[in-house]
Formats: C-alpha cells, sequence, structure tokens
C-alpha cells in the first residue's frame, strides 16, 4: 500500500520538506512555530508500528526538527514533542517551539484560541527559512 497524507493534517498544514524517514510539515498556525513529521509509510498508527530502526529514524527526525526550529526561532524557551493520534490517527509527532510569551503558555496549544493561518507572503517566508534550516541540519 501507498503512503498517503491524512486528509485532515494536510488540511490543517503546509509542506515543508521531506527527510529521512518523515515528510515535514507546518501547522497552518501563526501564533506557534509547530511541525508536523509523518513517517512516510502506509497504515501506521502508533509509534510501535515501525521496524525498530525505524523508530530510532523517527526520533532522529524528531530531534532534526528540534534544531531547525531552535536555529529559525531563536527565542524558543522549549520544544514540545508528541504523538497523540486522538483526532488523527495515522502516526505523526507535534514538534512545537515554545515561548513564554505565546498565547497558550505555559499550557499545551490544543483547543487554545483560533487558529491564526499564515498569510501568503509570511508562509513562504517561513517555510523558505525552514528548508534552509534543513539542509544546514542534514
Amino acid at each position: 500500500m501507498t503512503f498517503k497524507l491524512d486528509p485532515r493534517l494536510e488540511a490543517d498544514t503546509r509542506e515543508v520538506i521531506d527527510i529521512d524517514l518523515s515528510t515535514v510539515r507546518l501547522m497552518n498556525d501563526q501564533r506557534f512555530p509547530w511541525l508536523i513529521l509523518v513517517p512516510r509509510f502506509a497504515d501506521l498508527v502508533e509509534v510501535t508500528d515501525l521496524s525498530h530502526s525505524d523508530r530510532y529514524r523517527l526520533m532522529d527526525n524528531v530531534a532534526c526538527c528540534c534544531s531547525v526550529l531552535q536555529s529559525v526561532f531563536p527565542d524558543t524557551h522549549k520544544i514540545n514533542v508528541g504523538a497523540l493520534g486522538n483526532m488523527v490517527s495515522q502516526l505523526h509527532v507535534h514538534v512545537i517551539a515554545r515561548r513564554t510569551t505565546d498565547a497558550a503558555w505555559p499550557n499545551p496549544v490544543w483547543g487554545v484560541g483560533k487558529s491564526e493561518p499564515y498569510e501568503a507572503n509570511a508562509l513562504g517566508v517561513v517555510q523558505g527559512r525552514l528548508r534552509a534550516a534543513f539542509s544546514e541540519e542534514q
């Protein structure tokens, strides 16, 4: 079976780059620098659905995203990482750069206020900065 991105993830995020194991997407909410990693395999739900070696590769992908976010958003105070899957069962990992001044601090970002999508120009700038940082990181 071929990898296909869940429609909700596709609707809520914007393309950034494909790295080693995962496609990396940007959550379309400018309030939070927020990446979503989705391993490019069909029918994965849990981290344990990955092979042993691919679980290690996924963690390397997460670490890469953490470094990229800290590089692109140097005012980051904390990186949150989570794989919940309650709303979207397709295996995906959230990597969120948090600031003590963000709209949700110190609470989780889920369900806080209304999403503020990127305007086209701002989205292009952020995507470009992220892609450049990923190129330097790899």
